[in-house]
């Protein structure tokens, strides 16, 4: 597929399980001595961090942050203040919180065709709902009035922009005669295809941080990419952070077709290495040198979807096949994770009164030094959450548990 060869004679470098833990430990900034200032540096240094959750944005920068207690306060200046960050639909269309600076990049790279995807079948599911009576003319009519009231508001939510526009609460049927017929409003389906757009964003929500009702706002302006460059940035950037990643991981990562991920590969003049069991994993140009890990062992309490633990699909480097029935719900979302080292060690949750609890599922070799530093965390994350109560949107079964304790 064109990338390089990364080695002596031919001969591919060797990154096995250690210097990945490594690598994971600092650039994920989760070593106590990389942990960073500011939420740009965290997500600039993961490149996404995952949104749909809105508290996994939050939990996922707290952990890394060197002063925890100013997470909430820092993340709203960032989010709603001088908007450094932003919440858009990106990878497989997922919600993500990116640094702004990369809007274009993920519009170009992740978001073109299944906007188009998107836009398409809104217009079908409409006309077929309303028996013709809401036409493609009639939308592009609809929402450039809405997105004129948007832009005038500032913010709005969906029931603000209806009383400037009603024809947004016009209602379809979607799937008849299906068993899953339903009614549809216009207003929910146009936002969410605007918003893969990239020509709406979500503001500021509607309650406190853990809120999953937002406000929309105008997106920023942002230049047109063409896709394979902005593929290829991409796939740069990820790789810098998440490196060394098979073809298989940045597949699923990205959602890109394997043949978009190999021309990206070459694009960027990739380096194959080898990783354990002879699979060969690629970094990027430049990123051959040995890695050494922190000074000493770090333990972290991230949350369910954090952008490190959904980082890879393949996991058996830092996750043990057999946690998985209790870490993850039954499509794949992980649940609150306790680490170890560069390694997934058990669970956490927050029970009825907020109080942050804890357990190990594989005790085996986790010494006294390990659970103190655990504990540490258990207590530094329970001291900035205060009172505030969070409850994953995505339930396991290890965190229903350790809740309902």
């Amino acid at each position: 597929m064109g990338a390089a060869g990364g080695g002596v004679g031919g001969k591919l470098r060797r990154i096995g399980v250690a210097e990945r833990r490594a690598r994971l430990a600092l650039r994920q900034r989760l070593a106590v001595a990389a942990r960073a200032a500011r939420p740009e540096e965290v997500a600039d240094s993961l490149v996404a961090l995952h949104g749909t959750d809105p508290a996994t944005v939050y939990l996922a920068v707290g952990a890394r942050l060197a002063d925890a207690g100013k997470t909430v306060a820092e993340v709203d200046r960032a989010l709603y203040e001088v908007r450094t960050l932003v919440r858009m639909h990106g990878m497989r269309h997922t919600v993500f919180v990116f640094p702004t600076e990369l809007a274009a990049v993920v519009h170009a790279s992740t978001g073109l065709a299944i906007a188009a995807k998107a836009r398409a079948g809104l217009i079908k599911d409409m006309a077929t709902g309303s028996d013709g009576r809401l036409t493609e003319e009639w939308l592009a009519q609809v929402e450039a009035s809405a997105l004129a009231a948007l832009a005038r508001r500032g913010q709005a939510t969906v029931n603000e922009l209806t009383r400037d526009e009603p024809r947004l609460k016009e209602q379809f049927t979607y799937g008849a005669g299906k068993s899953y017929e339903s009614p549809q409003t216009v207003s929910s389906r146009l936002m969410r295809v605007l918003g893969v757009e990239g020509r709406v964003v979500r503001g500021r929500p509607m309650g406190s941080w853990t809120s999953s009702q937002f406000r929309w706002a105008v997106a920023p302006p942002h230049p047109e990419l063409p896709a394979a460059e902005a593929q290829s940035e991409m796939l740069r950037r990820w790789l810098a952070a998440c490196g060394p990643a098979t073809e298989a991981d940045l597949k699923w990562w990205t959602g890109w077709k394997v043949t978009e991920v190999r021309r990206a590969l070459a694009s960027v003049g990739a380096v194959a290495v080898s990783l354990d069991d002879g699979v060969t994993g690629y970094v990027t140009d430049g990123d051959l040198e040995p890695v050494a890990g922190p000074s000493s062992p770090w333990a972290a309490l991230l949350p369910g979807l954090d952008p490190t633990a959904m980082g890879w699909q393949e996991r058996d480097w830092y996750l043990t096949p057999s946690l998985r029935p209790v870490l993850f719900d039954g499509s794949g979302n992980v649940g609150p994770t306790v680490w170890w080292d560069g390694r997934v060690v058990g669970g956490w949750a927050q029970r009825g009164d907020g109080e942050v609890v804890w357990r190990l599922l594989d005790p085996e070799g986790l010494g006294r030094d390990a659970r103190d530093a655990i504990s540490e965390e258990a207590a530094r994350l329970q001291a900035w959450l205060g009172t505030t109560r969070v409850t994953p949107r995505f339930r396991t079964p290890l965190e229903r548990e350790l809740s309902s304790g």
